[in-house]
């Protein structure tokens, strides 16, 4: 894991998200490329209040709409170099060889989504905020980047962690989906004091063998692994997991994600927004 795609909105968590970034970096000296997607009037009102306006109240809306997408842009380069210089990070174009933290900027302009997916899937990780965009962005932009960019995505907490690799928490249901997060969190797993894996139970024996058997086998690695598996709680398994979260006072918690088909979802809801919704802390997500 080498390249981390930050996403900067020039918002007021970006001082969390780069420190998130940052957080993840260091275990295995990765170079930080933060990205800034400069979203232009007409694609931000399709996010904004402005389809009924009309005439000269269209026109100040637009107005508007483009003079904030300026100040986000400045301000999120502001940020990411404030940073930067703040925690002795070199600014490269290209990462430099040795065992420390590299970062880079840049800006997108146009078909912000395709964009983004382009630069996460060239990245080995993509970092951003919680689901709830102000900077024009489309509010499904983290459900969009988990489905169809194929990497990995770290969500950041509403609190600068203070490291990633205390203890780690994977959330185990034998999927698929769980299975390649697992896979793209083994760095953060051989680093992590503590590392404990999670399994709700639901009537399905092998769940228990299943989640003892993997902490045994990364305990054969020498990584400090430990199972547990709990009953299902009132409010079901996303409830469940996060009180088990901070129970153990997770630094990291690693799940797959958005398993089920998009229908049943929208039907029945689903497990991986309500996580995200109750877990106020850093996620990695695998679809």
């Amino acid at each position: 894991m080498k390249t981390i795609l930050g996403l900067i909105g020039g918002g007021e968590r970006d001082a969390v998200i780069l420190r998130t970034a940052h957080a993840a970096a260091e275990p295995v000296s990765a170079h930080l490329d933060f990205l800034h997607v400069h979203v232009n009037a007409a694609n931000a009102a399709r996010h904004n209040r402005v389809e009924f306006a009309m005439g000269t109240a269209l026109h100040n809306a637009m107005q508007r709409l483009e003079t904030r997408a300026k100040t986000f842009s400045q301000v999120a380069a502001d940020n990411v170099r404030a940073y930067c210089a703040g925690s002795e990070i070199e600014v490269c174009d290209t990462p430099t060889s040795g065992e420390r933290v590299t970062a880079s900027f840049r800006e997108e302009t146009n078909a912000e989504i395709e964009r983004l997916i382009f630069h996460a899937r060239h990245s080995d990780l993509v970092v951003l905020g919680r689901a709830k965009q102000t900077q024009g962005l489309s509010p499904d932009t983290l459900e969009r980047l988990v489905m169809n960019c194929g990497r990995p995505v770290l969500l950041a907490a509403s609190a600068a962690p203070r490291t990633l690799t205390g203890t780690v928490m994977v959330c185990w249901n034998e999927s698929s989906h769980a299975a390649r997060a697992l896979a793209m969190a083994t760095p953060y797993l051989t680093a992590a004091k503590r590392v404990v894996f999670t399994s709700v139970a639901q009537g399905i024996e092998r769940s228990a063998k299943a989640v003892y058997d993997l902490a045994e086998r990364f305990a054969w690695n020498g990584v400090s692994a430990e199972a547990q598996l709990l009953p299902l709680k009132t409010g079901g398994v996303p409830n469940t997991l996060v009180e088990a979260a901070a129970d153990c006072d997770a630094d990291l918690m690693v799940m797959g994600a958005y398993g089920h088909s998009r229908m049943r979802e929208m039907i029945f809801g689903s497990c991986t927004d309500a996580l995200i919704r109750q877990a106020d802390r850093p996620i990695l997500l695998m679809h």
